[in-house]
C-alpha cells in the first residue's frame, strides 16, 4: 500500500475524519453496519481492516479508500469497541500519542470522546452496570504531575535522564541563590557520617564559588598525579572535604565541573557533575519471585533470565562503585545486597541459606528473607502470579534485614518485576531513599485484553492484584529503567508494553484514564550486555571450555531417552537451529517446533534442538508449563519428529550453556528466539556474543537488537510459515556459500560490541541514580502530594485485592537457622558458580525499627491500618466497586 497522507498539524481525528468518511460514504455505510451487526465487541486492528476488505469487493476501490485519509486512520487504529450504534476508535498516529473518537453507525456522525468516554464504551462490553455507574473508581495519576515538565517527541522517549539534566539545568539558573539547590544538595553528602565534598562553611553559593576559586589555585602547584593526601589539609581548610578526587588533576576536573555548574549550569557538565559526587555507595535490588541462586536454579519454575541479568548487572555495578570511589579518593566499601525470598523447600539449592555472597564480587550478596503469614514461615515455591498477599510484611522483613546487615540506609533502591517493584516502592518510600524500577516484562502486554477480561483470569493469575501493583511502582519509582525503546512506546504499529498502561480499564473494579505516560522523564533506555567471560565467539579457540565438550556431545547427540534429553538426531552432521527458554505460552518454544513440523524443506536442512522446562508434566509445578509440555509431546508425534529434534530439559550451569552456543555454532546452526512478546531478549545477546547468527522476534526488544538481514534476522511469531521459510532461505544459502554464514555471525559480534556492555549499563544506571536523587529534592512537594495519592490507593485497593489471593495450606517450616555474618571481602574463584562459598559467622550490628520513616513493628507484623506522613486509612474488608479515593 502506498504511504497514506498524514493529518495537518492542526487536524484532529474528530475534525478529518468525517471528511474522509464522507469521500466513501457508499462503503463506509456498509462497513459500519456490518460493524454493529454482531453487537457489542471489542474489535482489534486486523478485525477492523478485514471487515473493510469484506465491504469494498472492489480491489482498485478499496486500494484508493485505503490509500487516503481514512486509510491512514484506520491503518493507525489500534482497537474498536462497538456497542450499537456506536464504534469507539482508539486511535494511535504515532508512538505514545492516542485520540478517541466514537462514530454513529447509523449516519456516520464523529465526535471527539475522552479517554475516560472510550473506557466506559469498552466496560459496556464487559459490565454495563459497572460502566454506568457514576461513582465507579476512576484513577488518575497524571492529575499529580501539575509542575512537572514532559517530552513531547515520540523520538525522544527513553531519553529521560538528558531531558532531566536540562529540567534541573534551568532551574538551577537565573538569580545568584538560584543555585542554592546544588549546595545544599552537597552539604548533604556524607558516609556514615562522615561529611564529603564540603563543609557548613560553605553554605551560600558565594561562599563556595570564592573558596572554588582559591582551591583551584592552591591544587594547580601540584602535579597531575600527586596524591589528594598530599593537599588534603590545604583544601580543608578553605572548607572542602574528602571526594573530589585521588589526584591533584582528578580534584582540578571535578572543582571546574562544579564551577561551571554554579555559575552557568547546562545539562552535559551536570551529567558530569553528578557522576562524579561521592553519594552512592549502598545499593539494594530486590527480587522477589522464582528461585534466586547461583547455582542449580536456572529452569526452575519462575526463575530465567532474570537471575543471569541482576547477577551480571551486580557485577558490573559494583565494578564501576569501586572505580568510581577510588578516583573520588575515599576509602569506602561498596555494598550490594540482592534481596528476594528465603524458600525453605530449596529443591537442593541454596535458596533455603539466609546470606550468600554474590561470586566474582567483593562486596555484594544475596540476603534472602521468607515469606511469612500468620501461620509462620511459607516453606514452599509460589508461582508469581500467586505472591501478593506475602509482599507488604516481607518489605517489612527485609527492610529490617537490610539495615542490620548495611549497618545504613542504602543510597538506592532498585526493583525487579511487579512484585519486585512494588516491595522495592514499598521500603523506599519508609526510607525516603531514591527508587529505580525495571519491569522485564509486564503480563498486561502478554496475555490479549487480560484488563477488561481480569475477572475472567483473576483465578489463575490475579491480573487484578498485578496490574494494581504495577501502577503503583510505576507512578512511585524516580526512573524506570527499560532495555529498548519497544518496552517503552513499542513501534509504530505495535504500543510499548508501559504504553499499554497510558489507560485502561478493569471493569468492576478500577478505571486507570491516567496511567503512566511514556512521555515522562523517568523512562531511560539502558540496554545490558552478556557476561563476556561466559558467553564469547566460538573462534577464540584458546578460551573454548573443552571439558564440557563430551558432555556436551551426550547431550546433544546419545541417542536414548533419559530425564536431560528426550528425542533423538538420526542424521548427526546436519547444522542445528537451537532455542533456549521456558517452557510458556509466551516464550512460544511450542510454536517454533510447530513451523519446524510443518516445514518439509526446512526439516531437511537442519536439525531442531531445544532447551525447555521438563519432559515429564508431573515434575511441574507450573500450570502454564504443564499444559506446553503436554502441547511439545503431541506435536513431536503429530509431525513425527523423532530422529530430528532433541529436546533438552532445562540447564542450569551457564558456563556449560555458553559452551553450548559455541558448539551449535560449530556445526554452523543458528538461534532462534520465537517468542510472541520478548521484552529484551538476554538469550539473543548471549547468542550473539557466541558468534550465533541469530533469528529473534519482531515484537519486542530483539527488533532493536538486531538489524535485520545485517546483524541478524526478524521473524513474525505470528506467521509460522513466512518465519520458517526465512530460515529454510538462510541455510540453503550457506549452504551455496559458506562465507555467508560467516559474514552474518561477524555482524551480529560487531552489532553487540558496538551497542550492548555491561560497563556503558553499569555507568548509565548509577548516574541515573545520582542525577535522579538530587532531582526529587528539587520536586520535592509534587512528589510527597503524588506519594500520598499513591499511599491512599494501596491501602483501599491493592490490600484488600491481596487478600483475596489464596494463601495455601502448609504446615510451618522452621524459622532459618543460619546467622547474618559479616561478608567476606573476596569471592572464590569464578568456578565457585557452581558451588557458591559459605561465609564465616560473626556478630551482626542490629540497627533499631525506630530508624525507618514509617513503622516496623517488632514482631514484623501488620496493621490493618496504615500510616503515611500523617494520613491513616483504613482498609475496608470488601472491594467496592464504586467508592471514591479522597485526598488530604
Amino acid at each position: 500500500m502506498a504511504s497514506a497522507p498524514k493529518l495537518k498539524r492542526t487536524e484532529t481525528i474528530a475534525e478529518s475524519m468525517p471528511d474522509a468518511l464522507k469521500k466513501s460514504r457508499y462503503h463506509m455505510k456498509r462497513c459500519f453496519a456490518r460493524l454493529v451487526a454482531s453487537g457489542k465487541r471489542l474489535l482489534k486492528h486486523q478485525h477492523i481492516m478485514d471487515e473493510v476488505d469484506v465491504s469494498i469487493q472492489d480491489k482498485n476501490e478499496r486500494k484508493k479508500v485505503l490509500e487516503g485519509l481514512l486509510g491512514y486512520i484506520l491503518s493507525s487504529t489500534q482497537e474498536a469497541a462497538v456497542v450499537p450504534p456506536y464504534v469507539a476508535f482508539a486511535v494511535r498516529p504515532n508512538p505514545g500519542f492516542w485520540e478517541y473518537v466514537k462514530v454513529n453507525a447509523e449516519d456516520l456522525e464523529v465526535d471527539g470522546i475522552s479517554v475516560s468516554e472510550y473506557l466506559k464504551f469498552k466496560e459496556m462490553i464487559y459490565d454495563e452496570k459497572w460502566a454506568n455507574d457514576e461513582n465507579a473508581l476512576e484513577i488518575d495519576f497524571g492529575a499529580l504531575n501539575f509542575s512537572t515538565p514532559r517530552l513531547t517527541l515520540s523520538s525522544s522517549i527513553g531519553k529521560g535522564v538528558s531531558y532531566t539534566s536540562k529540567f534541573l539545568s534551568r532551574k538551577l539558573c537565573g538569580s545568584s541563590d538560584a543555585a542554592k539547590p546544588l549546595v545544599d544538595y552537597l552539604l548533604g553528602l556524607n558516609h556514615q557520617g562522615e561529611k564529603l565534598m564540603i563543609n557548613q562553611n560553605l553554605d551560600t553559593v558565594r561562599k563556595l564559588q570564592d573558596a572554588l576559586i582559591v582551591a583551584e589555585t592552591v591544587v594547580a602547584a601540584f602535579s597531575n598525579d600527586t596524591p589528594y593526601q598530599d593537599f588534603q589539609q590545604s583544601l580543608k581548610e578553605l572548607g572542602f572535604q574528602k571526594g573530589w578526587g585521588d589526584t591533584a588533576a582528578r580534584v582540578r576536573e571535578t572543582m571546574r565541573i562544579l564551577s561551571e555548574s554554579l555559575q552557568a549550569p547546562d545539562p552535559a557538565k551536570l551529567e558530569l557533575l553528578f557522576a562524579r559526587l561521592p553519594n552512592m555507595f549502598h545499593v539494594v535490588i530486590f527480587t522477589p519471585h522464582g528461585f534466586f541462586g547461583q547455582a542449580d536454579v536456572l529452569g526452575l519454575p519462575d526463575t530465567g533470565g532474570q537471575i543471569v541479568y541482576i547477577l551480571d548487572q551486580v557485577r558490573a555495578f559494583e565494578e564501576e562503585l569501586l572505580l568510581r570511589i577510588k578516583q573520588q579518593g575515599l576509602d569506602v566499601k561498596p555494598r550490594i545486597l540482592v534481596v528476594t525470598r528465603l524458600i525453605p523447600e530449596a529443591r537442593g539449592t541454596k535458596c533455603n541459606q539466609e546470606l550468600e555472597q554474590i561470586v566474582n564480587t567483593q562486596h555484594s550478596h544475596i540476603l534472602r528473607v521468607p515469606f511469612k503469614t500468620e501461620k509462620g514461615i511459607l516453606p514452599q515455591w509460589v508461582s508469581r502470579f500467586d505472591v501478593y498477599p506475602y509482599l507488604e510484611r516481607f518489605s517489612e522483613d527485609a527492610a529490617e534485614k537490610v539495615l542490620e546487615v548495611m549497618e545504613c540506609k542504602p543510597d538506592l533502591i532498585m526493583g525487579n518485576y511487579s512484585d519486585g517493584n512494588l516491595v522495592a516502592s514499598l521500603m523506599a518510600k519508609k526510607l525516603d531513599i531514591t527508587l529505580g524500577t525495571i519491569a522485564h516484562a509486564l503480563e498486561k502486554t502478554k496475555y490479549e485484553d487480560s484488563d477488561a477480561k481480569w475477572k475472567e483470569l483473576d483465578s489463575k493469575y490475579h491480573f487484578s492484584c498485578q496490574f494494581t501493583a504495577d501502577m503503583i511502582a510505576m507512578n512511585a519509582a524516580d526512573f524506570i529503567i527499560t532495555s529498548t525503546y519497544q518496552e517503552i512506546a513499542g513501534s509504530k504499529d505495535r504500543p510499548g508494553q508501559y504504553e499499554s498502561h497510558a489507560a485502561f480499564t478493569m471493569p468492576g473494579l478500577c478505571r486507570f484514564v491516567s496511567g503512566i505516560s511514556v512521555f515522562d522523564p523517568k523512562f531511560n533506555i539502558c540496554s545490558p550486555g552478556a557476561d563476556q567471560s561466559v558467553y564469547f565467539p566460538y573462534i577464540e579457540k584458546q578460551r573454548r571450555l573443552t571439558s564440557f565438550h563430551p558432555a556436551i556431545e551426550e547431550l546433544l547427540y546419545k541417542d536414548e531417552d533419559n530425564n536431560e534429553h528426550f528425542g533423538y538426531l538420526a542424521d548427526k552432521k546436519k547444522p542445528i537451529i537451537f532455542s533456549m527458554a521456558r517452557l510458556d505460552t509466551v516464550k512460544n518454544i511450542t510454536g517454533l517446533t510447530e513451523w519446524y513440523g510443518k516445514n518439509k524443506r526446512l526439516r531437511n536442512l537442519v536439525n531442531l534442538v531445544v532447551v525447555a522446562g521438563f519432559f515429564d508434566p508431573s515434575r511441574s509445578n507450573d500450570r502454564e508449563e504443564i499444559a506446553e509440555i503436554k502441547k511439545m509431546h503431541a506435536l513431536i508425534e503429530k509431525y513425527q519428529l523423532k530422529g530430528q529434534i532433541r529436546w533438552i530439559a532445562a540447564q542450569t550451569d551457564r558456563y556449560r550453556n555458553g559452551e553450548l552456543y559455541r558448539c551449535i555454532a560449530d556445526t554452523k546452526g543458528a538461534f532462534v528466539q520465537p517468542a510472541l512478546y520478548e521484552a529484551f531478549g538476554l538469550t539473543v545477546i548471549e547468542a550473539m556474543n557466541c558468534g550465533l547468527p541469530t533469528f529473534a522476534t519482531n515484537q519486542g526488544g530483539p527488533a532493536e537488537i538486531i538489524v535485520d538481514g545485517v546483524s541478524g534476522f526478524h521473524i513474525d511469531p505470528n506467521n509460522g510459515d513466512e518465519s520458517s521459510n526465512k530460515i529454510a532461505d538462510f541455510f540453503e544459502k550457506s549452504k551455496k556459500d559458506s562465507e555467508y554464514w560467516n559474514n552474518l555471525s561477524a555482524a551480529g559480534l560487531q552489532r553487540i560490541y558496538e551497542c550492548y556492555t555491561w560497563k556503558i549499563y553499569a555507568n548509565k544506571a548509577l548516574t541515573m541514580g545520582s542525577i535522579y536523587g538530587f532531582g526529587r529534592q528539587m520536586n520535592r512537594e509534587q512528589r510527597l502530594a503524588k506519594h500520598r495519592y499513591i499511599d491512599t490507593f494501596y491501602n483501599l485497593q491493592f490490600r484488600n485485592l491481596a487478600k483475596n489471593v489464596p494463601i495455601p495450606g502448609y504446615a510451618p517450616a522452621k524459622p532459618s537457622t543460619t546467622t547474618i555474618t559479616k561478608p567476606k571481602e573476596q569471592a572464590g574463584p569464578s568456578e565457585a558458580i557452581t558451588k557458591p562459598q559459605e561465609l564465616p559467622p560473626s556478630s551482626a550490628h542490629k540497627v533499631k525499627s525506630q530508624e525507618l520513616n514509617g513503622q516496623l513493628t517488632p514482631t514484623g507484623k501488620t496493621s490493618h491500618q496504615a500510616h503515611h506522613r500523617g494520613l491513616t486509612c483504613t482498609a475496608p474488608e470488601v472491594v467496592g466497586s464504586s467508592w471514591l479515593l479522597l485526598f488530604f
